[in-house]
């Protein structure tokens, strides 16, 4: 078991990765309004998929999900706010996609989301921690986001696999840095796939640390960490069933693996592996959760032995 401390150093390397480029601008918010036709056959089909879409109806949020997990990202109307590049866990427990229904219900018919109608909720808090995989830049030993997303684009789409890339951004002691998020989420994985890669000053940030966190809710979740299988989760109680969240990185890549404790500061504290850009300015790694009221993931040493077994591919 980890103890609540500050910073634990373990190992050090830089990352091989392929890298991509993507920059398109904000979409038209009327092009990625609800089908209401086509979720109305969707949610009769009650089929397995993998599914992704930008919510401008919902303060431009953008959600994913696969048959096992969903995960919402904030854009450019909560810039404002508290959030940035948090991930935020939706917490499922049916096998069909619920987006689509779970925010048309919420707008349309006041039902939320917030509590469990018995497909599952979102009562995971982000605020302006990294939720569940959200990436920062790592700075004299603290986390500086990139703020909220300001660009989106599907990549490709299908049942079996989704690819969309979020574009971050923000200035931070005068520099200008950007992340671009690829991320593929696929059938029957309870971890999404993230590639991001960083620049600043309009160059590809090389050699750049990188801390990949998980929430702790102010150290009420407990950390651990496997640095042969190279990962680090985080188990805790969420109202009346435990979760799991957890991040992987190829362990020859992890610099170090690091605690940060609250201090009595909401949203502070987190368990996090930090790392570094490649020659290409690139950073991959995995992120996800189990659910115990899901029925798979019934304890911690469950949800650490599917870690631990997860098949990562690193290029």
């Amino acid at each position: 078991m980890l103890k609540q401390i500050k910073t634990i150093v373990l190992a050090s390397a830089l990352i091989s990765t392929q890298s991509y480029g993507i920059n398109e601008p904000l979409k038209d918010k009327s092009s990625a309004t609800l089908d209401k036709s086509k979720s109305k056959s969707k949610s009769k089909s009650k089929s397995k998929s993998t599914y992704a879409r930008f919510i401008p109806e919902r303060k431009d949020d953008f959600a994913w999900e696969n048959d096992l997990i969903a995960f919402r990202a904030y854009g450019p109307a909560a810039r404002s706010g508290a959030e940035n590049s948090g991930v935020d866990c939706w917490l499922k427990r049916v096998d069909y996609p619920i987006i689509n229904l779970w925010y048309k219900r919420h707008s349309e018919q006041k039902i939320s989301y917030h509590k469990d109608n018995g497909e599952g909720l979102d009562n995971y808090h982000v605020g302006s921690s990294a939720g569940c995989g959200g990436t920062a830049l790592w700075i004299n030993n603290e986390r500086h986001a990139l703020e909220a997303f300001t660009q989106w684009k599907i990549l490709s789409k299908s049942k079996g696999k989704t690819i969309f890339a979020l574009t971050y951004e923000n200035t931070i002691n005068n520099n200008k840095y950007k992340e671009v998020k690829k991320v593929t989420i696929e059938l029957g994985k309870r971890l999404y796939k993230a590639e991001s890669t960083f620049y600043v000053n309009d160059e590809v940030a090389i050699n750049l640390p990188i801390a990949v966190g998980l929430t702790t809710h102010d150290e009420k979740g407990v950390s651990d960490w496997n640095d042969k299988a190279g990962w680090l989760s985080v188990w805790e109680k969420l109202d009346d069933s435990y979760l799991g969240t957890a991040v992987i990185i190829a362990p020859e890549n992890i610099k170090s693996m690091v605690i940060v404790s609250s201090e009595g500061q909401k949203d502070k504290g987190h368990a996090l592996l930090v790392t570094k850009t490649n020659t290409q300015g690139k950073v991959t790694y995995y992120s996800g959760y189990g659910w115990e009221k899901a029925g798979d993931i019934q304890t911690q040493e469950t949800w650490h032995k599917y870690l631990t077994d997860f098949e990562a591919v690193f290029e």
